[in-house]
């Protein structure tokens, strides 16, 4: 599959004015305006030639972790978007985002966690429809969903992809499921775009992660910004990227993980210091989104008691996870008979 970003220059008159901004400081001649978007395509070609073209895809992750008491009903956690849903650029499947939360949950709840990965590599927003179908098969406790990377680079309205989703989150709340929805991340910290592109990928994907925000909390979910979590340390840390310097390494998804864990914890009820709250404060929803699409790791949730007028959400600052030790492993088969009652008591030390 082609890697997205080669595509995302449109010749449209926003991306123009963008590229236009971003290389001549505001200026409006028309000989300007078709340099710099002569310089936009042609730092797309350059983009797409660096980065190359995926040739594999995520390690399936899908499966039981931890163990939980016997006779006590798992958790189902499913994890819906795309290919850093999927934890594309990972060379297993315990290195996956999936993976890492279901044995984080598994870990600190002490209960088993049933994982269920439907996302797909090269996914965008209206593919969420036939993910979250094919969760619903049963019941779903949890979900976390990370999109629209691809709604960016394919040039997808922001209404239409912001639409999408508000259906994804709607559809899995009303399934009786909570919803962590893990807004897009900054494509201007992408290595291989340079300027002006990187100043139009960061202004798109900004503004759809902060639609994003309003559309996952008016939802009833709760929204997580990655934002350029992993371009502020890139030149320190290169090893936060897999060698496309597009999809993260799997410190990269740990890193994500790390942002998304608390809201997801706080979400399944979890009473535990996971990560220390710098600061809650209610703002309106729109504004809180603004600041969150710019603040890695700030999360944005519904307001429980949402006043008769405005449209108010709960904007929390949180300090870096606290490490709590390794991820449950996946369950061994020995493990999970006998939690099922398949064996007797004791019977899977043998």
């Amino acid at each position: 599959m082609r890697p997205p970003v080669p595509t995302l220059p449109r010749p449209g008159r926003r991306a123009r004015t963008l590229a236009l901004r971003a290389a001549y400081g505001g200026g409006t001649s028309v000989s300007a305006a078709a340099v710099a978007y002569g310089l936009l395509v042609a730092e797309a070609k350059l983009a797409r030639k660096t980065i190359g073209i995926p040739r594999t895809s995520a390690p399936r992750a899908g499966g039981s972790y931890g163990r939980g008491r016997r006779g006590q009903e798992p958790l189902h956690l499913v994890v819906l978007g795309d290919s850093a849903a999927a934890g594309l650029g990972c060379q297993r499947a315990d290195q996956t985002p999936g993976a890492l939360l279901a044995g984080a949950v598994a870990r600190d709840l002490r209960r088993r966690v049933e994982l269920e990965v439907v996302a797909k590599v090269g996914a965008r927003s209206a593919d969420l429809e036939v993910q979250v179908a094919q969760v619903l098969h049963r019941r779903v406790d949890a979900a976390v969903i990370i999109i629209g990377a691809n709604d960016v680079t394919h040039r997808v309205p922001i209404a239409s992809a912001v639409r999408d989703l508000r259906r994804a989150v709607q559809t899995l709340r009303e399934a009786g499921a909570v919803v962590v929805v893990g807004t897009t991340p900054d494509l201007g910290s992408v290595k291989p775009l340079m300027q002006p592109l990187r100043t139009v990928a960061a202004s798109v994907s900004r503004r759809l992660a902060a639609a994003q925000t309003v559309a996952t909390v008016e939802a009833d979910g709760s929204a997580v910004s990655l934002g350029d979590l992993l371009g502020r340390e890139f030149s320190q840390k290169p090893h936060l990227w897999s060698d496309d310097r597009f999809h993260p390494s799997p410190a990269g998804y740990g890193r994500v993980v790390d942002a998304l864990l608390p809201a997801l914890l706080r979400s399944l009820g979890a009473d535990m210091p996971v990560s220390t709250a710098v600061s809650d404060s209610v703002q309106d929803v729109e504004l809180a989104a603004r600041v969150a699409s710019r603040e890695p790791g700030v999360e944005v949730d519904p307001l429980p008691e949402q006043p008769a007028t405005g449209r108010l959400a709960l904007l929390r600052r949180r300090l870096p996870l606290v490490s709590k030790g390794a991820p449950a492993g996946p369950t061994a088969a020995a493990e999970l008979a006998e939690e099922l009652g398949d064996l007797p008591p004791g019977d899977a030390a043998h």
